[in-house]
């Protein structure tokens, strides 16, 4: 089982309110907060977010870099990714791959792929 994920952001504040909505609607908790930082937990796990130091913000993240390539979270059902697409639209967060949604992973596999603010790209998904 996986204890903690640490990611580093560009903007704690810009991140808290694109992640909130998000990991809430999954069942996580605010579990942490601090000035530099924040997390949510969902039962022994949890995710948090720091604020980049200053010195390191030239150095922009991308995903075809070495290093995490994406984020994949559980669904309940697809309903629930079809829920949390909308919410996505509604927010004005592009879904990645939309011309393959909800099957861009493949004919078994419904899910929705988006991009935080820095880019790290996220996907929430189940089996069909």
């Amino acid at each position: 089982m996986l204890h903690h994920v640490e990611i580093n952001v560009s903007d704690v504040k810009r991140s808290r309110e694109f992640w909130e909505w998000f990991l809430t609607g999954l069942g996580y908790a605010l579990y942490q907060e601090w000035e530099q930082g924040f997390s949510f937990k969902q039962g022994g796990t949890y995710i948090v977010f720091v604020q980049t130091e200053d010195r390191f913000m030239d150095m922009p993240y991308h995903r075809k870099a070495a290093g995490l390539n994406h984020l994949a979270f559980h669904a309940d059902s697809p309903a629930h990714v079809d829920e949390m697409t909308a919410l996505l639209r509604q927010k004005g967060i592009r879904v990645l791959y939309a011309d393959k949604h909800p099957y861009a992973g493949g004919p078994n596999h419904y899910a929705v792929f988006f991009e935080d603010p820095d880019r790290i790209k996220v996907e929430l998904a189940c089996g069909v």
